[in-house]
Protein backbone atom coordinates (compact mmCIF):
# COMPACT_ATOMS: atom_id res chain seq x y z
CA UNK A 1 0.00 0.00 0.00
CA UNK A 2 3.08 2.56 1.22
CA UNK A 3 4.63 1.70 -2.06
CA UNK A 4 1.88 2.73 -4.48
CA UNK A 5 0.90 5.82 -2.31
CA UNK A 6 4.21 7.23 -3.18
CA UNK A 7 3.67 7.45 -6.85
CA UNK A 8 0.12 8.85 -5.99
CA UNK A 9 1.20 11.22 -3.82
CA UNK A 10 3.63 12.51 -6.59
CA UNK A 11 1.06 12.38 -9.47
CA UNK A 12 -0.87 14.62 -7.29
CA UNK A 13 1.54 16.89 -6.36
CA UNK A 14 2.63 17.55 -10.27
CA UNK A 15 -1.03 18.36 -11.48
CA UNK A 16 -1.16 20.64 -9.02
CA UNK A 17 1.45 22.78 -10.34
CA UNK A 18 -1.36 23.21 -13.20
CA UNK A 19 -4.46 23.30 -11.50
CA UNK A 20 -3.85 24.72 -8.06
CA UNK A 21 -7.96 25.05 -7.30
CA UNK A 22 -9.22 22.73 -4.49
CA UNK A 23 -12.93 22.97 -3.55
CA UNK A 24 -13.59 22.73 -0.31
CA UNK A 25 -17.79 21.67 1.15
CA UNK A 26 -18.26 22.97 4.65
CA UNK A 27 -21.26 21.53 6.49
CA UNK A 28 -23.68 23.33 8.30
CA UNK A 29 -22.70 20.50 11.51
CA UNK A 30 -18.98 21.87 10.89
CA UNK A 31 -20.43 25.48 11.30
CA UNK A 32 -22.53 24.93 14.44
CA UNK A 33 -19.44 23.00 15.71
CA UNK A 34 -17.11 25.79 15.30
CA UNK A 35 -19.46 28.59 16.91
CA UNK A 36 -20.22 26.58 19.90
CA UNK A 37 -16.18 25.73 20.37
CA UNK A 38 -15.74 29.90 20.52
CA UNK A 39 -18.45 31.10 21.92
CA UNK A 40 -20.67 28.54 23.83
CA UNK A 41 -17.68 26.46 25.95
CA UNK A 42 -18.86 27.75 29.14
CA UNK A 43 -19.72 24.63 30.98
CA UNK A 44 -23.19 24.82 30.57
CA UNK A 45 -23.15 25.90 27.06
CA UNK A 46 -24.52 29.22 27.51
CA UNK A 47 -23.47 32.70 26.75
CA UNK A 48 -24.21 35.06 28.88
CA UNK A 49 -25.08 38.98 27.82
CA UNK A 50 -26.19 40.23 30.92
CA UNK A 51 -25.27 38.75 33.91
CA UNK A 52 -24.20 35.13 35.01
CA UNK A 53 -25.45 31.98 36.37
CA UNK A 54 -25.42 33.63 39.68
CA UNK A 55 -26.99 36.69 38.92
CA UNK A 56 -30.96 36.94 40.07
CA UNK A 57 -31.10 39.23 36.73
CA UNK A 58 -29.28 38.08 33.31
CA UNK A 59 -30.09 37.59 29.76
CA UNK A 60 -28.14 34.67 27.55
CA UNK A 61 -28.10 32.52 24.48
CA UNK A 62 -28.07 28.89 24.42
CA UNK A 63 -28.84 26.14 21.77
CA UNK A 64 -27.81 27.89 18.81
CA UNK A 65 -28.49 26.11 15.28
CA UNK A 66 -26.76 27.01 11.50
CA UNK A 67 -28.89 26.17 8.88
CA UNK A 68 -28.36 27.57 5.28
CA UNK A 69 -31.50 29.41 2.92
CA UNK A 70 -30.47 31.11 -0.43
CA UNK A 71 -27.25 32.07 -0.41
CA UNK A 72 -27.18 33.20 3.27
CA UNK A 73 -25.99 31.14 6.15
CA UNK A 74 -29.03 31.02 9.52
CA UNK A 75 -27.96 31.26 13.01
CA UNK A 76 -30.86 30.32 15.02
CA UNK A 77 -30.77 30.94 18.68
CA UNK A 78 -32.66 30.40 21.91
CA UNK A 79 -32.81 33.63 24.04
CA UNK A 80 -33.32 33.51 28.08
CA UNK A 81 -33.79 36.69 30.41
CA UNK A 82 -34.71 37.83 33.54
CA UNK A 83 -34.93 41.39 33.28
CA UNK A 84 -35.74 43.70 36.26
CA UNK A 85 -33.95 44.89 39.37
CA UNK A 86 -32.46 41.94 41.84
CA UNK A 87 -33.94 42.27 45.03
CA UNK A 88 -32.63 40.26 48.18
CA UNK A 89 -30.95 37.81 45.64
CA UNK A 90 -33.98 37.56 43.66
CA UNK A 91 -34.92 39.61 40.00
CA UNK A 92 -38.11 41.60 40.40
CA UNK A 93 -39.37 41.65 36.82
CA UNK A 94 -40.26 40.14 34.09
CA UNK A 95 -39.27 36.65 32.04
CA UNK A 96 -38.60 35.87 28.33
CA UNK A 97 -37.72 32.48 26.64
CA UNK A 98 -37.69 33.54 22.75
CA UNK A 99 -36.27 32.31 19.50
CA UNK A 100 -34.14 35.19 17.42
CA UNK A 101 -32.73 34.30 13.99
CA UNK A 102 -29.59 36.31 12.16
CA UNK A 103 -27.99 35.58 8.67
CA UNK A 104 -24.98 36.30 7.13
CA UNK A 105 -23.72 35.98 3.85
CA UNK A 106 -19.98 34.15 3.75
CA UNK A 107 -17.06 35.74 2.60
CA UNK A 108 -13.42 35.20 1.83
CA UNK A 109 -10.88 36.40 4.32
CA UNK A 110 -7.35 35.53 2.83
CA UNK A 111 -7.11 31.78 4.43
CA UNK A 112 -10.13 32.31 6.41
CA UNK A 113 -14.18 31.52 5.67
CA UNK A 114 -15.52 34.68 6.76
CA UNK A 115 -19.11 36.21 6.96
CA UNK A 116 -20.35 39.95 6.36
CA UNK A 117 -23.85 41.39 6.08
CA UNK A 118 -25.54 40.35 9.12
CA UNK A 119 -29.10 40.64 9.25
CA UNK A 120 -31.39 40.14 11.99
CA UNK A 121 -34.15 38.07 10.69
CA UNK A 122 -36.21 37.10 13.37
CA UNK A 123 -36.35 39.76 16.65
CA UNK A 124 -37.29 38.79 20.24
CA UNK A 125 -40.59 40.66 20.07
CA UNK A 126 -38.89 42.85 23.61
CA UNK A 127 -37.52 46.01 23.34
CA UNK A 128 -34.88 46.21 25.93
CA UNK A 129 -33.89 42.22 25.14
CA UNK A 130 -33.56 43.27 21.53
CA UNK A 131 -31.72 46.30 22.53
CA UNK A 132 -29.44 43.66 23.66
CA UNK A 133 -29.44 41.27 21.18
CA UNK A 134 -28.95 42.69 17.79
CA UNK A 135 -25.51 43.88 18.31
CA UNK A 136 -24.27 40.90 20.09
CA UNK A 137 -26.23 38.71 16.68
CA UNK A 138 -24.50 41.45 13.79
CA UNK A 139 -21.04 41.81 15.51
CA UNK A 140 -20.19 38.90 18.34
CA UNK A 141 -22.11 35.87 16.51
CA UNK A 142 -20.49 36.11 12.76
CA UNK A 143 -16.93 37.03 14.16
CA UNK A 144 -17.39 33.30 16.39
CA UNK A 145 -18.16 31.66 13.14
CA UNK A 146 -15.01 32.40 11.29
CA UNK A 147 -12.75 29.48 10.11
CA UNK A 148 -9.56 29.42 9.68
CA UNK A 149 -9.14 26.98 6.87
CA UNK A 150 -5.46 26.88 6.63
CA UNK A 151 -5.19 26.07 10.31
CA UNK A 152 -8.09 23.30 9.54
CA UNK A 153 -6.04 21.44 6.83
CA UNK A 154 -2.80 22.13 8.54
CA UNK A 155 -3.76 19.99 11.64
CA UNK A 156 -5.82 17.33 9.57
CA UNK A 157 -1.85 16.88 8.05
CA UNK A 158 -0.33 16.72 10.99
CA UNK A 159 -0.55 13.62 11.69
CA UNK A 160 0.56 11.99 8.18
CA UNK A 161 3.27 10.43 8.48
CA UNK A 162 1.29 8.51 11.43
CA UNK A 163 -1.07 7.51 8.83
CA UNK A 164 0.97 7.39 5.32
CA UNK A 165 4.43 7.13 6.50
CA UNK A 166 4.78 10.31 4.39
CA UNK A 167 4.81 13.85 5.94
CA UNK A 168 2.10 15.91 4.14
CA UNK A 169 2.12 19.13 4.77
CA UNK A 170 0.51 22.47 3.34
CA UNK A 171 2.49 25.35 2.41
CA UNK A 172 -0.39 27.84 1.25
CA UNK A 173 -3.71 28.67 0.97
CA UNK A 174 -5.83 31.40 -0.11
CA UNK A 175 -9.55 31.75 0.21
CA UNK A 176 -10.95 32.66 -3.58
CA UNK A 177 -14.68 32.78 -3.10
CA UNK A 178 -17.66 31.30 -1.66
CA UNK A 179 -21.38 29.94 -2.22
CA UNK A 180 -23.97 28.60 -0.08
CA UNK A 181 -25.50 25.34 -1.79
CA UNK A 182 -28.32 23.36 -1.11
CA UNK A 183 -26.77 22.05 2.05
CA UNK A 184 -23.31 23.06 2.02
CA UNK A 185 -21.27 25.91 1.89
CA UNK A 186 -18.85 25.27 -0.84
CA UNK A 187 -15.60 27.05 -0.62
CA UNK A 188 -13.41 27.78 -3.99
CA UNK A 189 -9.75 28.09 -2.50
CA UNK A 190 -6.03 27.76 -4.20
CA UNK A 191 -3.59 25.98 -2.17
CA UNK A 192 0.30 24.21 -2.56
CA UNK A 193 1.32 20.87 -0.52
CA UNK A 194 4.72 19.68 -0.49
CA UNK A 195 5.23 15.73 0.48
CA UNK A 196 8.73 14.67 2.36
Amino acid sequence: MKRLLLPVLLLMSLLTLNARAIELKVSAAALERTLKEQLFNAPDARYYLRGDRNSACYVYIDQATVSFQDDRVVVHVSTHSRLGAGVFGKCVGVGFNTMADVSVVPQAEGESIGFRDARVDRFTGNKELDFLLVPFLQRKLPASMKLNAAELLRAALAKSKDSTGYNVALDSLKVHSMLVTKDRLTVDLDGSLHVD
